[in-house]
């Protein structure tokens, strides 16, 4: 980890950079939204716009940068990252928040997966694993302190905005005055849907209910926190909640997952997700049990990613892997734009419970899947698995693919069955 650290500590200060830009954004705009009189339903359009553009983006950006090269790309993205954050502030409608959301989600994928490739590139075949997982950390640590700038002093109403601006223009010095030559770029055309559910169902749905999850977590976090009258200081505390319990079993729970048959440890892990949502939704009143349910869900949610990711690899070969990547990815951003929207309406509609209510039923519906998906065929020895590697769901495709090539170097003899 040395090693990598010495290699590439300027794009790793970058990329937390990025990420304090991100986190706090996400959560300034769940809490500014309701104080200029957004309705629930309109902050959840709001907040699916990150995602659509996020979305989009993963299509797009490869297209993008085999044409002008990393470097333009990643600078052109960058400042209107840098620009719309700062016109958040001027223009309070829901129509001008949506679409800029969209513009944000747009340019943060693109920015990951610039940054994400020089990573890969700086890496060696020896030291690839270790730089992904530093990224995770560095993703996770950077969404974490964010919080921690949500109950910075804002007597202008615009500081706030400026903050998450500033850090993300000062993100580009130290990634692009340390990058080594522009590495190459190709891109993999994504098996069709049809094909990856053949492969994985239990990869598809999962992946789609995951998005809905992780957009709730993410986008609407700072809506429920206002929604339920909570302070700046414990909305900070509870959003932060998601991504501590992360990064406390993001690494236990995957070393376990290559022990055992991974769609037990899946059905195991988002019925604990699903039963500490409904905790939260009878006594959310208690800001103890809300923070601690926070840190199970995130515990629990984040890991199932990685999961999904690796018990799909399980059943592809070498070769198939960066094609499933793509479509599980575009899967799991179909989750994520839908997810606000139901959550936006049963705040609405129901108040504050709607929110863990919503994240309850998704868990639990795919921990019933993969029980049901255990019926209908035995799963491959562990021996012929790949290793589990960690991957945020906020990555971008580019670290997706590192992980893939990391699973890809272990032989497997399962290629040719269905999960």
């Amino acid at each position: 980890m040395l090693e990598v650290l010495k290699s590439s500590w300027a794009l790793l200060l970058g990329l937390l950079l990025l990420m304090l830009g991100n986190g706090l954004q996400g959560s300034l705009l769940g809490v500014r939204g309701p104080a200029a009189g957004f309705s629930p339903l309109e902050m959840s359009v709001v907040m699916s716009g990150y995602f659509a553009g996020f979305l989009f983006a993963s299509r797009m950006v490869p297209g993008m940068i085999r044409r002008v090269g990393h470097v333009r790309v990643f600078a052109a993205l960058g400042s209107f990252v840098s620009a719309v954050l700062i016109l958040f502030p001027a223009f309070p409608d829901p129509i001008l928040w949506t679409l800029g959301r969209v513009v944000l989600g747009f340019s943060f994928c693109g920015v990951y997966v610039t940054a994400e490739s020089w990573l890969n590139n700086a890496a060696t075949n020896e030291t690839r694993g270790k730089a992904l997982s530093a990224y995770m950390i560095v993703q996770m640590i950077g969404i974490i302190a964010a919080q921690a700038l949500l109950v910075v002093p804002d007597v202008s109403g615009y500081l706030l905005f400026i903050i998450p601006s500033v850090l993300v223009s000062i993100s580009f010095a130290p990634i692009l005055l340390s990058i080594q030559p522009t590495p190459a770029f190709d891109s993999t055309k994504p098996m069709t849907l049809r094909q990856l559910y053949g492969v994985s169902p239990l990869g598809i749905v999962g992946m789609f209910l995951l998005g809905g999850v992780f957009a709730a977590q993410f986008g609407m976090g700072a809506v429920y926190g206002t929604a339920a009258g909570l302070t700046l200081g414990q909305i900070s505390i509870f959003i932060a909640s998601f991504y501590v319990g992360a990064l406390l079993l993001l690494y236990p729970l995957g070393w376990l997952s290559d022990r055992m048959d991974r769609r037990v440890l899946i059905m195991l892990i988002a019925i604990t997700g699903g039963a500490a949502a409904l905790v939260a939704m009878l006594f959310g009143h208690i800001f103890v049990v809300l923070v601690g349910a926070a840190l199970v869900i995130g515990g629990c949610s984040n890991p199932l990613y990685s999961l999904i990711i690796a018990y799909t690899n399980d059943f592809l070969q070498p070769e198939d892997m960066a094609a499933s990547s793509a479509g599980l990815l575009f899967v799991n951003g179909v989750g994520a734009i839908t997810g606000p929207l139901i959550v936006g309406y049963a705040l609405q509609v129901i108040g504050p419970p709607g929110f863990f209510m919503l994240i309850a039923a998704l868990l639990l519906l795919l921990a019933l899947y993969a029980a049901w998906r255990m019926t209908r065929r035995r799963a491959p020895s562990v021996q012929d698995t790949a290793h589990y590697q960690p991957v945020m769901p906020s990555a971008g495709l580019v670290a997706v693919e590192a992980a893939r090539e990391i699973a890809s170097e272990n032989p497997k003899s399962t290629g040719d069955q269905a999960a």
